[in-house]
């Protein structure tokens, strides 16, 4: 095949890397990219700089956030002694938008999986046990959010273990969500109910 433009061919490229976009989708964007004027597509090169400049973590929680300490870890109204773990920050986003749960968040930024060499010292459990010994937030209960798939179960094993030395109740969400199923892909209402009917560890 003879390529036309090698500055298409690239963004086709670097497009197609993106998550669920095939050759064929990135090739219909980038084109429909070219159609554009100038300006659109400038003013959407500057947002995804702005977003790699500007978006940062959280210092409390790990969430993403533009400023540090987040809108949630700074909001007085929410409950500090409740902290819901969960794997990612976009499963802050998914919980938030039931309107369920009003305590704070941790961020663990994955879940251990020995088979992607990923342990306990790789994701954000010290600084979860830092939290509950800590005296700023007085923690009395940690809600366990995590996909329930085998490494989200052994990672809420390991927690639920390491939490029997602290003065915490380890609770989970209800069961109601399928095994396998990512938290990203499960509707509001069954999400509520799952917080509304979470039970001891």
């Amino acid at each position: 095949m003879q390529i036309t433009s090698e500055a298409l061919e690239r963004a086709i490229e670097e497009l197609a890397k993106l998550p669920g976009t095939g050759r064929k989708s990135a090739q219909r964007i980038a084109i429909h990219l070219l159609k554009q004027s100038d300006e659109r597509v400038l003013t959407l090169a500057d947002t995804l700089i702005k977003l790699k400049e500007s978006v940062k973590r959280c210092g409390v929680c790990g969430t993403i956030t533009d400023t540090d300490p987040c809108v949630i870890c700074s909001n007085p109204k929410r409950d500090n002694g409740v902290v819901c773990v969960v794997e990612e920050f976009q499963d802050v986003y998914i919980i938030e938008k039931t309107n369920e749960f009003r305590g704070r968040y941790h961020v663990l930024s994955g879940v251990i999986s020995p088979l992607e060499n990923i342990g306990p010292d790789d994701i954000r459990i010290k600084q979860l046990l830092e939290r509950i010994g800590g005296e700023d937030e007085h923690i009395n209960e940690v809600i366990l959010a995590l996909n329930p798939d085998a490494e989200g179960e052994a990672t809420s094993y390991y927690i639920n273990k390491l939490l029997l030395n602290y003065d915490v109740n380890v609770t989970r969400i209800a069961y109601g969500i399928p095994m396998g199923t990512e938290l990203e892909f499960i509707d509001e209402a069954t999400l509520s109910r799952a917080f509304a009917s979470r039970t001891s560890f």
